[in-house]
């Protein structure tokens, strides 16, 4: 009899896992659906369809109970939008969680959806920014960061710092970019991956949150030291960070033959292992606060 009971609280409880992944996969389509949707023409910076999902992206911030602000600037003739939430009260120190959401646009008439660079981050990034408020009980505190303008010289994530720097003590930023696909694994015989560069003090942390997920950990970028320090210090959002002396982690499932082009679609992004990647990537920020 005991037995059975044990069984059938085990099985109890492989079907709520289950039912939890299945829930935060179809969250995480859903939004990556309405980022790559038509009537965003490919979300380019300084348009107006870009400014409709900023707008959008300040309501889902505002809902989740976070304290919300929108941080407007200018570059290359354009404005732009990043829209920020920050958990409710204030702390010693702050995690920023960021990921840039404008795209490539629309270009000759042909909208590039520009889903996994980077609606696949967005998606992960305001899953986040559900369920990540409720631990920070200590003295750290999380900054969520939608940037805008990766595509005009990174602008958003440089003109973040140069205005909130001195206002928060930045423990350390955490970049998510590009990280929907399971298309170009490091190793072939480890289909289930993430890249997560910058991220070789934090070992221990990651192997400890690791235990469920289970994922293939790397550390370089597809085992190149030059391709590492390009990607790490000089073409995604966290340089402007690791430039102020912020320490930063950036997570990717790595570049295919969709990114910037039209053909990235969502049909090409793996939400079973986008959502292995959240769960990796909460459990350890939990560790953090």
């Amino acid at each position: 009899m005991k037995l059975s009971c044990k069984i059938i609280v085990l099985f109890g409880l492989l079907c709520s896992s289950i039912q939890l992944s299945w829930s935060r996969e179809r969250e995480l389509r859903d939004e990556v659906a309405f980022l790559t949707d038509k009537q965003n023409k490919g979300r380019a910076f300084g348009s107006a369809e870009l400014q409709s999902v900023s707008f959008y992206l300040y309501r889902q911030f505002k809902n989740a109970g976070l304290r919300t602000t929108v941080q407007s600037f200018a570059s290359g003739g354009k404005v732009g939008h990043n829209i920020i939430g920050v958990t409710p009260g204030w702390f010693k120190e702050y995690i920023v969680v960021g990921a840039y959401y404008d795209g490539v646009g629309e270009i000759n008439g042909e909208v590039y959806p520009s889903a996994d660079a980077n609606a696949s981050g967005v998606a992960l990034m305001m899953s986040l920014s559900r369920s990540l408020p409720q631990y920070s009980n200590g003295s750290v505190g999380v900054i969520f960061l939608a940037m805008d303008g990766h595509s005009s010289s990174l602008s958003g994530a440089k003109h973040f710092v140069e205005q909130y720097k001195s206002i928060y003590n930045i423990k350390m930023m955490v970049n998510l970019d590009t990280i929907g696909s399971s298309l170009e694994p490091v190793n072939k015989r480890y289909p289930n991956y993430i890249i997560a560069l910058g991220a070789s003090s934090h070992r221990f942390a990651l192997d400890r949150a690791n235990r469920e997920t289970r994922l293939d950990i790397n550390y370089d970028y597809y085992g190149s030291s030059n391709f590492t320090n390009l990607f790490y210090r000089n073409i995604s959002d966290q340089k402007w960070f690791l430039q102020a002396g912020i320490p930063a982690v950036m997570f990717t499932s790595g570049i295919t033959q969709h990114t910037n082009k039209s053909s990235d679609t969502i049909d090409n992004l793996d939400f079973p292992m986008l959502a292995k990647r959240l769960l990796l990537i909460e459990t350890w920020l939990r560790y953090q606060l």
